[in-house]
């Protein structure tokens, strides 16, 4: 099987992370390359940082980003506080920023983006976050990439030995047994996330949208 060479937005924040240990462990990853606003502490062999404060313009780093195989792009705010312009911003205007770019450099990448459960694909519901996180990933399908896989997680577990990680999840974390019994597709563990990653940009799927079943699924 071809080993991949890997973009990996994200990296200092909690999905990113988990996604980055998955690969830096992963016999098929050949190369990561990181793309952060700040160092993000972690070295590897195989891992290579770029500092870049704007993700919405990756025009002067076009030349360093030719030639992979995949990009993981699981940079992301919450949009709790936050009005629909701001972000609508820090969400679809960036990545889809980054990503024409990034495609016009890589037609035959594979371009996983981190959504999550419940985005809107109508564009047109009640829920804020929803239609933006939708809007984004039906421009994304219509770049020029090989494939575009959005990833709709719910709740994550991390990884052990996981430094950037939620306030929230470190205190429900015990909880994590109780919900994949009573309730299996509203969670997954972040390494299942990075192993899907793995799997779909190296063989493909059926599917466009991946929904946390078959984040499982991909996993196995």
């Amino acid at each position: 099987m071809k080993k991949l060479n890997v973009i990996i937005t994200g990296a200092t924040g909690m999905v990113g992370e988990g996604v980055l240990l998955e690969c830096l462990e992963n016999p098929q990853i050949e190369n990561v390359l990181i793309i952060v606003r700040k160092p993000s502490g972690v070295s590897h062999p195989r891992l290579k940082e770029m500092i870049h404060s704007d993700f919405s313009n990756i025009e002067p780093i076009k030349e360093q980003v030719k030639n992979y195989d995949a990009c993981f792009f699981c940079l992301g705010v919450s949009s709790i506080g936050m009005k629909e312009e701001e972000y609508t911003k820090l969400t679809y205007t960036l990545t889809i920023g980054f990503a024409k770019t990034l495609s016009e450099v890589n037609h035959a990448m594979t371009f996983c983006y981190v959504s999550g459960a419940n985005t809107d694909s109508t564009e047109k519901g009640g829920s804020m976050w929803a239609r933006v996180k939708g809007k984004t990933e039906n421009d994304l399908m219509k770049l020029p990439f090989k494939q575009v896989y959005n990833f709709r997680p719910g709740m994550m577990k991390p990884t052990k030995g996981q430094k950037n990680v939620l306030p929230a999840y470190k205190y429900v974390g015990w909880l994590y047994p109780v919900i994949k019994l009573v309730a299996p597709n509203i969670a997954s563990t972040i390494k299942e996330v990075g192993l899907a990653m793995i799997r779909v940009s190296s063989k493909g799927f059926s599917k466009h949208t991946i929904e946390v079943k078959d984040i499982v699924e991909l996993a196995k």
